[in-house]
Order: C-alpha cells, then structure tokens, then sequence
C-alpha cells in the first residue's frame, strides 16, 4: 500500500509548501481587513447622515467669532499713552507794557533723565515767574536754562522735579513724509493734556509770529489742530516719537484759532538747544 508523503517531493513541491504557508499567514489580515470593511459599510447605513449648514447658521458663526475678537487699540491710542507722562504744563505769570500783571500757559516735554524740557521761547518770554506741572502732578518752579530765538525754542530746568522723570523717546523727521500720521498733544486753552490727530502736510516752511520781523525757517507744516495753549508741546509720529515742537499757527483773520496750519521745528534742530544729539 503506498502511503501519502508528509510534502510533496520535488522543486514544485516545496514551492507549493511555502506558497501554503504564506498564505495561512495572510489569513488574519484579510479577515481584519474585511471585517474593517463590513463594519464601515453598516455604518454607512445605520449612521443619520449631517446636514449641510445654511446661509444664515454660516453668517451667524462668522458673526459670533467677529464679535468675540478683540480689535487692536488706534495708533493714536498708543501714541497718547507713550507721551504722556512726559507731558508738562507750563503757567507763567508776567507785566504787560503798562505794568499790569499778565497770566499765561503753554505745553512742554521732558527730554532727559535731567528733568530739562523743551518748549517754545515765545511761551516763556518776558515772565517773572515760571511754574511747571509734570504729568503725575509735581508741581515746580523753573528757569530758562537755554534759548534759541531763532528758532523759537527754550529749555526749561526745574527746581524740583518728580521721583519718577520719564523723558519723551525722539523720532527723526527726516524719515517722515507728506501724508504721514502727525499727533499734537498739549493744554490748549488750558485745557490739560490734550490730542489731536492729522497728518504732515509739509517740509521747510517759513513763517513769521506776530509781533516779531525775522521769519521761523526750516519748520514743518500740520493740520492737526493747535491752538493757544499748544505752543511748546511735542509732535509725534505714528510710534509716539517727538518728530517737532510746535511753535505756531497762521490765520489770516485776526482770531487767535486754528483754521488748519499749524508749524513745528523739528526736533533734530530743536534738541539742540537741550545739548541733544542731532540726526
């Protein structure tokens, strides 16, 4: 009787052996794969199906995320907040021509670790007495430590100044353009600390003050709005940067207001009146 061999004998027989043994190994996947299958098919068929979003659940989304979203603060906000605290009132008390007691007011700000401030000559010019508010409420006396009438510009020092002096950071207007943002910030009319926003309209403008002959060469034209009270405070940039001092306005009228040109020495000349570098 002949007896089956336990694999077939031969080349083809040990193919066929490893052929067989492969594929017994393969069984597991196929069946994990198919079952993978079956069940993604009836899930198919028994999930419920989504529905699409309509118009108006996609307009209320977006209009839910626009309104959770914080808008960054305006230039001028961040502009106001850098300049600020370095900010001063300027009172001064003085004689008319008849002797007469006279008040005044103006703007300044604080240049160095020093306390000196930069301001309009003009604001200080014929006074017995100078008093300075800074923007954390000192008050001081102060003097005029330097001038320059040719430009318009004083510096001031004070007696006493704050615990804590934060010095205005300068720009350099010669980096600026026609059409650029352009902050004015002082106490017109007394009215403390205030800005108003507009742009550079100018370069090297001339200009001559009431009451004097020599002409203010080399200034820079604004139209955001100055008025009295504003002489001697900063002008600045998009950054909050001191770019000029302003030093006038021109009205055709004989009103001392603001009809949209007003003029500052930038400060790459005026800060040399402070000892400051210039650009």
């Amino acid at each position: 009787m002949d007896l089956l061999p336990d694999a077939p004998a031969g080349r083809w027989g040990r193919r066929l052996h490893h052929l067989t043994a492969r594929l017994r190994k393969l069984i597991p996947f196929v069946s994990g794969v198919l079952a993978s299958l079956v069940a993604l098919f009836l899930y198919s068929l028994l999930a419920p199906r989504s529905q699409p979003l309509t118009e108006r659940q996609v307009q209320n989304t977006v209009a839910q995320v626009l309104a959770s979203a914080t808008p960054p603060p305006a230039y001028s906000s961040l502009v106001y907040q850098a300049i600020q605290p370095s900010l001063v009132l300027i009172q001064v008390e003085g004689r008319d021509k008849d002797g007469e007691q006279t008040d005044g007011l103006g703007s300044g700000v604080v240049v160095n670790d020093g306390g000196d401030i930069l301001t309009s000559l003009h604001v200080v010019t014929g006074t017995t007495s100078i008093e300075v508010t800074f923007a954390d409420g000192t008050t001081s006396p102060a003097q005029v430590l330097a001038a320059q009438p040719e430009i318009d510009i004083a510096v001031l020092s004070v007696e006493r100044p704050p615990v804590w002096l934060v010095p205005a950071v300068l720009g350099n207007p010669n980096a600026m353009h026609v059409g650029d943002e352009a902050y004015a910030v002082g106490n017109p009319f007394g009215l403390y600390s205030s800005m108003s926003a507009g742009v550079i309209s100018g370069f090297d403008r001339s200009f001559r003050p009431p009451n004097r002959e020599k002409r203010l060469e080399g200034l820079i034209q604004v139209d955001a709005a100055v008025n009295p009270g504003n002489s001697g405070g900063p002008l600045l940039n998009r950054y909050g940067q001191v770019v000029g001092i302003v030093v006038g306005i021109v009205n055709p009228t004989e009103q001392d207001v603001f009809i949209g040109i007003g003029f500052a020495v930038p400060i790459n000349v005026a800060g040399g009146a402070a000892g400051l570098p210039p650009y």
